[in-house]
């Protein structure tokens, strides 16, 4: 129901019944202004994009804040990661009411970004963040539709990953400390990520049946999917390495630091910086997860097809794996050929012995 008035002080009341029945009213002083608000209003209604006026008050902040209280019990590491996201968000849209937010503004900022030089992974990852954030406000009735898109996203980028040869891989293992040696290969000959190799427990290696189950991830996190916890068989010279690395330790993580604890990725990671330096050729960007593409390009090169990369590699798709290391496949353009050519021959070169076959008969 919906009505306007004039009012004994010459304003004009314009009011409206939501879907709960609740009032709502405003003044006006002319009755056009009344009548386009109230026609917002009802169509807004009409078309499911109605918002309560007290929930268009809401502020990004105050959105982050709420947001951020129901995504709590999700693991440590995913919610610090998520404040840094908020982080950047807020600074850029904190105090506009999430109405305010609009498609123009997400990829002026996006572009910005960029500009000043962020990697486009990571401003892809903060636009994902933003509409995570947007999405929910929408679920909630916070906001009529969400302002992020595939118009507004910059793209998540394919960034090809550096391969070490076969002698830089083992340069780096020779030349670092002995307690890091184990975690060089985890990355490099079974493609751990770095903390699934640091929270890599002595039960999750099967030593007799030549395999490792990743469960957790350092400091005892879960595994994000149930795709991380696939089987990974091992050769036989890293069982060994393993067996020498856990000694007569029968609990406890595979690399431990000097106290006896499980080895921190952070510790890993700036051993690796310090001696990919004197590795030639090595770049100065090169990490530990680079040990893994190291192992993808084993694999591949091995003639290993992409769902067995994928199951290796653990990743949740198999496009994410063609994603990552589809150039690392051999050209098939010969191949590809060759297939063609076969199935062709048959019938190409049958019907030309059927042409001689007549021809010389009838000669």
């Amino acid at each position: 129901m919906a009505s306007i008035k004039k009012r004994p002080d010459g304003k004009w009341r314009a009011r409206y019944r939501d879907q709960a029945g609740k009032e709502h009213a405003r003044h006006f002083v002319r009755k056009v202004d009344a009548q386009r608000w109230l026609d917002e209003e009802t169509a807004s209604l009409v078309t499911g994009r109605y918002v309560d006026p007290k929930a268009r008050k809401t502020t990004v902040d105050e959105w982050c804040d709420r947001w951020l209280e129901g995504y709590g019990s999700r693991r440590e590491s995913t919610v610090r990661q998520a404040k840094v996201h908020l982080a950047q968000i807020r600074k850029e849209f904190g105090p506009l009411p999430l109405g305010g937010v609009r498609p123009s503004m997400v990829k002026t900022w996006c572009a910005r970004l960029l500009a000043e030089g962020s990697a486009q992974s990571y401003v892809f990852a903060l636009h994902s963040r933003l509409s995570q954030v947007m999405t929910d406000a929408v679920i909630d009735g916070l906001v009529a539709a969400n302002p992020c898109s595939r118009r507004t996203s910059p793209g998540a980028g394919k960034p090809r990953p550096y391969l070490a040869t076969e002698a830089q891989v083992w340069e780096l293992y020779d030349r670092a400390e002995e307690k890091y040696r184990a975690a060089i290969l985890l990355g490099a000959f079974a493609g751990l990520r770095l903390g699934e190799a640091c929270g890599l427990r002595i039960e999750d290696v099967h030593f007799l049946r030549r395999e490792i189950a990743p469960a957790v991830q350092y400091p005892a996190e879960p595994l994000k999917t149930d795709m991380s916890r696939e089987t990974i068989p091992i050769a036989d010279a890293l069982v060994t390495v393993l067996a020498q690395q856990v000694g007569g330790r029968e609990e406890g993580t595979v690399l431990v630091d000097d106290d006896g604890g499980a080895l921190g990725p952070w510790k890993v990671e700036r051993h690796m910086r310090r001696i990919r330096r004197g590795v030639d050729g090595l770049p100065d960007g090169f990490r530990f997860h680079d040990l893994r593409h190291f192992y993808a390009s084993l694999l591949i090169a091995s003639g290993a097809d992409v769902k067995v990369v994928q199951h290796r590699l653990r990743h949740a798709s198999a496009k994410t794996t063609l994603d990552t290391y589809g150039h690392l496949w051999p050209d098939s353009d010969e191949s590809t050929r060759t297939a063609v050519e076969r199935v062709m021959n048959r019938k190409i070169n049958n019907a030309a012995d059927s042409v001689r076959t007549t021809g010389e008969a009838a000669s």
